[in-house]
């Protein structure tokens, strides 16, 4: 703990409020059958009042005990105690899921946002709220601490607060402190607070992470859900430059995040140059970091997961996790099945306002798979009992280790292929029959299924032009049919003529699939694309195609018309010949129309021996690696 957090307690402040100083047992004595009574969140709930509560199980029934995430004990959680006390938790963790799940205790389902407005309406009266706090200053405030979230509205609103008062709580800045007067027990109890250890990230996650803190641009604001998924993207990001935190909860990933200099806040629109959050979950090393640290505001559930506020931040990119994926883009987060195992949480609230902000970002990412990789969570409809939390008509990006999948917008068939692609490799087969049975795509997509496959990272690189624009090459995906039917179709009829070799007028759409559906075990095809509002726009194509009596295969690209004379070219043929020398392939063969002088140059140009023999005004070129 800071020095400054230190100094700022009264180290007097039980003579100073002798009547209101009891013990956890005397405190919880004021506790009444039938009464509700809410227990503080995360690595701040109170445990000594907590067991105290506990302890008196004999002399209590019907208490209703209403709590968001708890991460310490919940001895109140236990099946000879179901009489007693009723659990009721707005997000299951593992200390009550258990429970729960076995039908003795009980889930409220509710965006985070919106638990506030239960307590301040009066929906849900609270008779008493247990939570845990700093000791008094001089001035007679005590903060909050790690976890102002819904713990404010609960006291504003308890009949009865009993606050556990103990020195090693942080006091935080923002609206974490209260008044001395908004309390009506102090129990002193001097201890650890809990903490929360997080995983070591494994190679899925952190491949996930790696295609998260890709969509993440210089100067966004960010949220990270909970979960070791979120908190992997946050070592990823220390590259980034003029990143703003705003969000519901963070961990001791932020730290060294916050020492890269990645985190500035100078590009928000609120609460700029400061991290705001409601709650932390860490190590005692983050809560001496967040204790009294400028740079941290805590502030209340009401204000954090307003999605008007998140809306307004820029280019607000928020990061959550799901459970499963179906085809259509509906995303379940809180229950396996019909067995509730977490919650909504702050997905939808953070969602919708990433959704809102100007150049904002609303981010669902999660496994391909589980247990062990047996089971696909892209999956062709939800598990039966399985909640919707972000609705189809919601979701944005949805990103596994394979690659991110952007729906927004898309059709029912776009959306399919585009999870499908991003899918476990070996559920792929079965998602696209599926997805045809259920007619999301179309019966004739059957003959393309064994295409539908999953390319390596490897194949994605970058060019920049002359004149400084940026060109991204990766390989082609089944979703970019709409836009390669676009670049057909806006090619001058010469460069038509030079690809093809022959006048074609129209593409038939089994030919567009054709394009856009390869067996990359043995054929690639790159596109080079610019970023739009809502998407790419493909201005250069190149694809080889393997001769396995050979081990040679055929090349051929081409590029936008108002493109040509960038290089890009050039640049695509070493792209596919560096791939095809990685893949074995001992060269390349074309056949280009004497007339087609830029394909002529780029060949004979080239690091390779190159042949070349003419034939009826058509060159056929031998390139040896």
């Amino acid at each position: 703990m800071s020095d400054a957090g230190r100094s700022s307690f009264d180290p007097d402040w039980q003579e100073k409020y002798p009547e209101m100083v009891l013990t956890a047992g005397r405190a919880v004595a004021r506790l009444n059958p039938g009464n509700r009574v809410f227990v503080g969140t995360g690595c701040a709930e109170p445990i000594a009042l907590v067991r105290a509560l506990t302890d008196r199980a004999a002399e209590l029934a019907d208490v209703e005990i209403v709590h968001l995430l708890t991460m310490g004990e919940a001895p109140y959680a236990d099946r000879k105690l179901s009489e007693c006390f009723l659990v009721n938790s707005f997000f299951i963790a593992e200390n009550v899921r258990g429970h729960i799940q076995e039908g003795l205790g009980d889930y409220t389902p509710i965006m985070l946002s919106d638990i506030p407005r239960l307590f301040h309406s009066g929906q849900l009266p609270l008779d008493a709220a247990l939570i845990q706090v700093s000791p008094p200053d001089d001035r007679g405030k005590v903060s909050l601490g790690i976890s102002v979230d819904i713990v404010r509205s609960a006291v504003e609103n308890a009949s009865l607060v009993i606050a556990q008062v103990n020195p090693r709580m942080p006091r935080t800045r923002g609206e974490s402190f209260l008044d001395v007067s908004d309390l009506d027990i102090l129990v002193p109890v001097d201890a650890p607070l809990l903490e929360v250890h997080l995983p070591p990230v494994d190679e899925v996650t952190r491949r996930i992470g790696e295609h998260v803190a890709s969509l993440v641009e210089d100067g966004s604001t960010v949220e990270f859900g909970i979960g070791r998924i979120p908190h992997a993207v946050v070592e990823l990001l220390k590259e980034k430059r003029d990143l703003g935190i705003h969000t519901e909860m963070f961990s001791d990933s932020i730290m060294e995040l916050v020492e890269s200099g990645a985190v500035t806040g100078a590009r928000k629109s609120l609460d700029r140059g400061k991290v705001t959050a409601s709650f932390c979950m860490g190590t005692r090393a983050l809560y001496d970091y967040v204790d009294d640290n400028p740079l941290f505001v805590f502030r209340p559930t009401e204000y954090v997961n307003d999605t008007g506020i998140i809306g307004k931040q820029h280019k607000m990119a928020a990061i959550n996790t799901a459970l499963e994926v179906d085809l259509t883009g509906q995303v379940c987060s809180d229950s396996l099945g019909s067995r509730f195992y977490s919650g909504i949480g702050g997905q939808v609230d953070f969602n919708r306002g990433a959704a809102r902000s100007p150049g904002g970002k609303a981010i669902i990412a999660l496994p391909s798979t589980a247990k062990g990789g047996t089971v696909s969570r892209i999956v062709p409809r939800l598990s039966p009992g399985a909640g919707v939390v972000t609705t189809r008509g919601d979701v944005h990006y949805v990103v596994t280790e394979h690659g991110v999948a952007y729906l927004h917008g898309k059709s029912v068939q776009e959306r399919a292929l585009a999870l499908i692609s991003i899918a476990g490799p070996e559920f792929r087969s079965m998602l696209f029959h599926e997805a045809i049975e259920a007619k999301y795509l179309r019966p004739d997509m059957a003959r393309v299924e064994d295409r539908v496959v999953v390319t390596s990272g490897e194949m994605k690189t970058t060019f920049l032009t002359e004149d400084g624009t940026q060109i991204t090459f990766r390989p082609i995906r089944p979703t970019d049919e709409a836009t390669m039917r676009d670049l057909v179709y806006h090619l001058s009829q010469e460069t038509i003529y030079y690809r093809f070799m022959a006048n074609v007028k129209h593409f038939p759409h089994r030919q567009i699939q054709d394009f856009v559906y390869i067996d990359h075990r043995k054929d690639v095809a790159i596109v080079g694309t610019l970023p739009e509002a809502h998407g790419e726009e493909i201005i250069a194509v190149g694809r080889y195609y393997l001769d396995g009596r050979t081990n040679r295969a055929e090349v051929a690209f081409v590029v936008r018309d108002e493109w040509q004379g960038h290089h890009i070219g050039r640049f695509l043929f070493r792209h596919l010949a560096t791939i095809a020398k990685r893949n074995g392939i001992s060269g390349f063969t074309a056949e280009v129309l004497r007339g087609n002088k830029r394909m002529q140059d780029i060949f004979n140009h080239s690091e390779y021996k190159v042949i070349a023999k003419l034939s009826d005004d058509v060159f056929s070129f031998r390139i040896d690696f």
